[in-house]
């Protein structure tokens, strides 16, 4: 009888498992030309170990509790396809994913100027670190193999990031091996620094858990994490965010310089964190023009290496 309810209690659990709720945006409302389900906890290579059903905040767009991971498709149209694609990973300080203007609005400027992308709504690490990692890479993955149908170079696969976003970004960048690396990295007002003086504490709280010690912090730091093989980054930012502090995309850039890589930093004067996205920003077209620009760059630079 004892056996027979242990069985029963992990049926009853394996059940609740397999019905928790998957959220996503509908095509209409994201933009995006396809939504594909990619994996989840039970498919995965690792579980965040979220049970609870995933949630759309209050913007209809944001989301929370993400326990599965699902790709939003946005193909150039061939007439303009530069053959870049790009994986965009949004921000929310890895407690949400702000996937409209983190996402799907930089996805469909992109796709507006010759490029596809996907935005990968990714699980959130609940303390397990290498979750949101994981997913990140799979994106990579996806558009190489997949975006080869639509127009996609495999080797111009670059990713992009906000705030914890740009995190992951950097952090898929140094920690994929070589031959699977992003060729380029696009970091807007990103997390970098585990360093206790300029640590960003909810990020790497909910990426490392409550027992995290100083030397792991450290050593998740980006700037610590990068070597010959990181690949070239932008990095954008406003020179008065107080959320992630400008010393933050600094450090990145200092750790490039020392090893040679090509990177390029946007300060803005004004408009402090989360502004990615917002059209009604005053540094918007800058903005835009800068991401242009770095692709115009990027791709001059591999199209250079392919011709030797």
């Amino acid at each position: 009888m004892k056996k027979f309810l242990t069985l029963t209690l992990l049926a009853i659990v394996a059940l609740a498992a397999s019905a928790q709720k998957r959220v996503e945006v509908s095509l209409k409302d994201s933009g995006a030309d396809e939504l594909v389900h990619y994996w989840d906890n039970s498919t995965a290579p690792h579980s965040n170990e979220l049970t609870v059903d995933e949630q759309i905040l209050n913007s209809k767009f944001d989301m929370a509790q993400t326990s599965s991971t699902d790709f939003y498709i946005y193909k150039a149209d061939p007439a303009l396809a530069t053959g870049q694609g790009i994986v965009i990973v949004p921000g929310g300080g890895y407690y949400k994913l702000s996937m409209k203007f983190d996402g799907f609005m930089i996805a469909q400027y992109l796709r507006s100027i010759g490029v596809s992308s996907i935005v990968v709504k990714y699980r959130l690490p609940n303390g397990h670190r290498e979750v949101p990692l994981e997913d990140a890479q799979a994106g990579l993955r996806f558009m190489r193999t997949e975006g080869a149908k639509w127009g996609v170079d495999p080797k111009q696969v670059g990713i992009l990031g906000s705030s914890a976003g740009g995190y992951l970004a950097g952090h898929a960048s140094n920690a994929t091996p070589d031959e699977e690396k992003p060729q380029f990295s696009i970091m807007i007002y990103s997390v970098v620094s585990g360093m206790k003086r300029s640590i960003d504490r909810g990020t790497f709280g909910l990426m490392l858990g409550r027992n995290r010690t100083d030397a792991e912090q450290e050593s998740y730091s980006l700037q610590n994490l990068v070597g010959p093989t990181t690949p070239p980054a932008l990095l954008l930012l406003a020179d008065d965010d107080v959320r992630v502090k400008p010393e933050h995309s600094m450090a990145y850039y200092k750790a490039l310089k020392y090893y040679g890589i090509p990177a390029a930093v946007h300060s803005f004067p004004s408009g402090g964190h989360g502004w990615a996205g917002h059209d009604e920003y005053r540094y918007a077209e800058p903005c835009k023009r800068a991401i242009k620009d770095w692709l115009e760059i990027m791709q001059k630079d591999y199209l250079k290496k392919l011709n030797k």
